[in-house]
């Protein structure tokens, strides 16, 4: 696989979907939020609650991508990620399919942040130790920065 491109867009306000509320789920959402996403996560359970995020207590059903900016599949069933993947497409929403690369139109990355530097750390998804090392390194440097 290629690499792939970095691109920083401005989330503040902007309408978010989460499909999952497991520890990948919960993650992405809390960083989303960092960044001022208005995020929705839909699960029927939460990991870790998410401050400022509106959590819908259900499974997902067709539809609950209408209006969202961005998406992001990551429940613990294959079918259903396929399925908010499919959606997100067919209404133009960029979409992070969490459990298979070829289905995503955006990658969600390593984030590392300091001394207002935001870098974005992405592999080419063939050895995901070697882009969180990346990410622990860079993260280390921001924070010895003086």
């Amino acid at each position: 696989m290629s690499l792939r491109f970095p691109l920083f867009i401005d989330l503040e306000g902007k309408p978010v979907t989460v499909v999952g509320g497991g520890q990948i789920g919960a993650h992405r959402a809390r960083v989303l939020r960092e960044f001022g996403a208005a995020v929705t996560i839909i699960s029927p359970t939460l990991a870790f609650p998410v401050e400022g995020a509106v959590h819908l207590a259900r499974p997902y059903t067709p539809g609950d991508l209408q209006g969202a900016f961005l998406a992001v599949a990551a429940t613990n069933c294959r079918t259903v990620n396929h399925q908010i993947g499919q959606e997100a497409r067919t209404l133009g929403i960029p979409v992070s399919v969490a459990d298979c690369r070829e289905e995503c139109s955006f990658f969600f990355p390593a984030i590392c942040t300091g001394h207002g530097v935001v870098a974005g750390v992405s592999g080419d998804g063939g050895d995901h130790r070697n882009t969180a090392e990346a990410a622990r390194r860079l993260r280390r440097t921001l924070e010895e920065w003086e």
